[in-house]
Order: C-alpha cells, then structure tokens, then sequence
C-alpha cells in the first residue's frame, strides 16, 4: 500500500538566514510512504500530526536535517515502513521560485 499526503501547508521557523530564524514562513510537505499492509494500516492523521509537529517544535536550520529527522521518527513509529519520500518545499523565500529539497528512503525490498 501506498499512502499519499500532498501540499500539507503550515507555517514554521525552518532556515539558516537571520529573518528565517524569527518570523515563521509556509512550507509544503509532500510525502510518499509504502508499507506492508498485513491487516494493519497507517493512519495518514497520524503521519500528518507527526509530520507537522517535528517540522514546528525542532525550528530546524536545514530543510535537511527536517528530512533526516522525519524519516527517522517515521520509521520508528510505524513498522510496516518499506519507503519513504518526503519533499519539504519553501514557497516563498524567493520571488521568482519556490525551493525544495527532498530525499527517497529505501527501509525494506
């Protein structure tokens, strides 16, 4: 099974630049998560509650290290994991582009 959440939008303290580092700015979160169904699901409420509140509470520096970080917690909490990608957009810290970085985690074959 595949669960998809698509342009999760909020606002959090996530940059290197002094300005990131006071006034919170959107980002959009796309992820892509396999798991092994085996009569257990995922609930996608719960990735997006996780998900939000690791970006929010760390105020990360890194769109990078925000990665890490959810695919470690993610892969903790549900088992069943076999992959992961996760895209963190910043929509607004540039005027003519949005800028993401993203990662593929590869769990289980």
């Amino acid at each position: 099974m595949i669960i998809h959440i698509e342009d999760l939008k909020f606002q959090c303290i996530i940059g290197l630049l002094d300005f990131e580092r006071i006034k919170e700015q959107d980002v959009i979160i796309n992820l892509l998560l396999e798991y092994e169904y085996n009569n257990s699901f995922i609930n996608y409420v719960d990735i997006v509650d996780i998900v939000k509140n690791t970006i929010i509470n760390n105020k990360f520096k890194l769109i990078e290290d925000a990665l890490e970080n959810l695919n470690l917690i993610l892969t903790k909490e549900f088992k069943y994991i076999k992959n992961i990608k996760i895209k963190i957009t910043k929509p607004s810290i540039l005027p003519d582009c949005k800028v993401s970085v993203s990662n593929h985690y590869i769990l289980k074959s």
